[in-house]
């Protein structure tokens, strides 16, 4: 059984491998360890083979576990993403602790989080949902209506917009995850024309990663093939 160091180092691997194979610089992917319904022990595990970044999916859970390192490692600089759906009693909560949100799917969101950040932390990272394969059961906004969320975000002085995030339709073959992929890519680039600093594309997960990255991600969250199968709370 691959403990949690040996499976990061695996995927590491796996991630230089294919930034090689499409001519990208693999320090301009980062790999978010989701970590959502795992114990602190296994974080710690992560955290001991050098993994910094975490994705959270459920708000309670992700605070308890921002707030029991900040007791035990104190000194340890980790960086918290919250990357589930968020209800708009709980954006207080991700406002005060998280250092970067991935699902922004509507304004009435954007301006809680941005009048719930406190003044002494840094402006917080968001991203915004994409439903890219415009499934009636996902979160996240249609692509045609992605500017006008656009414009009405990059107003608030306590946010800090940097790009897109997807979650697209499970789909097992590669070519098929690829040109989803390469919608969001080709998206996000038409934006750059005017929001030049919208430079982030969070997507790929355990299933997809390989296209994802052939797409451009430089963010992928991935949680089976670090932390094994899902214990649901």
């Amino acid at each position: 059984m691959n403990t949690v160091t040996d499976n990061l180092k695996t995927i590491k691997n796996e991630i230089i491998q294919i930034a090689q194979q499409c001519d990208r610089d693999p320090n301009s992917i980062e790999l978010i360890a989701v970590s959502k319904t795992k114990p602190v022990e296994l974080i710690t595990q992560a955290i001991e083979a050098g993994q910094f970044s975490f994705g959270e999916n459920y708000v309670q859970e992700g605070v308890e576990k921002i707030q029991y390192f900040k007791q035990h490692q104190p000194t340890t600089a980790l960086i918290w993403h919250f990357i589930g759906p968020l209800q708009s009693n709980k954006t207080k909560l991700v406002a005060e602790n998280f250092d970067w949100m991935h699902t922004l799917d509507r304004f009435k969101i954007a301006q809680r989080l941005n009048d719930q950040r406190p003044d002494n932390m840094a402006k917080l990272n968001v991203l915004i949902q994409v439903n890219i394969s415009q499934e009636a059961s996902k979160s996240g906004i249609l692509p045609q209506q992605v500017e006008d969320l656009v414009e009405q975000v990059i107003t608030l002085p306590k946010l800090n917009l940097k790009g897109l995030m997807a979650i697209p339709e499970i789909e097992n073959d590669f070519e098929k995850q690829l040109v989803v992929f390469q919608q969001m890519q080709q998206l996000l680039q038409s934006l750059q024309v005017k929001y030049p600093f919208m430079d982030q594309l969070s997507m790929g997960m355990s299933g997809d990663m390989k296209a994802a990255i052939m797409a451009g991600s430089t963010m992928v969250r991935i949680g089976t093939a670090i932390f094994g199968a899902r214990q649901y709370l």
